[in-house]
């Protein structure tokens, strides 16, 4: 995918999750302005952390995630989104393999101020 024209045919989720199989491994699928649009399969819990500088979109495609904030957790079914408010510290977890697509600015660590060994930034599906 080209980073300086968008696609000529529409982005097909379901073929863009069969490319990959890895947990908690950001794909990016699109460009919108100055976002990235990733999927990803998770299962199990993530890591706590915040993004200081941006908000966060989550939508459930399948399954069910999770995300824990210290204030209480919000459970999304395929369909539902959330966005966590920049600053506000999270945990995604997901009791089955869940597919998500995210929505946030590009170069967004997944890990945010966390770090760690599951930091890493997004690949990219052609």
């Amino acid at each position: 995918m080209s980073e300086s024209a968008a696609p000529a045919v529409p982005v097909n989720l379901a073929e863009k999750l069969s490319q990959f199989s890895e947990l908690w491994s950001q794909k990016k699928v699109a460009a919108l302005n100055d976002y990235e649009v990733k999927l990803a399969k998770v299962k199990g819990e993530f890591v706590w952390h915040t993004h200081e500088d941006t908000d966060e979109l989550f939508l459930v495609i399948s399954g069910r995630l999770t995300i824990q904030l210290r204030d209480g957790d919000v459970v999304l079914e395929p369909g539902e989104l959330f966005v966590v408010p920049r600053g506000v510290e999270h945990c995604p977890v997901a009791d089955e393999e869940t597919a998500i697509l995210l929505l946030e600015p590009a170069g967004t660590l997944n890990t945010g101020d966390a770090g760690g060994p599951l930091s890493k930034a997004a690949e990219v599906l052609d």
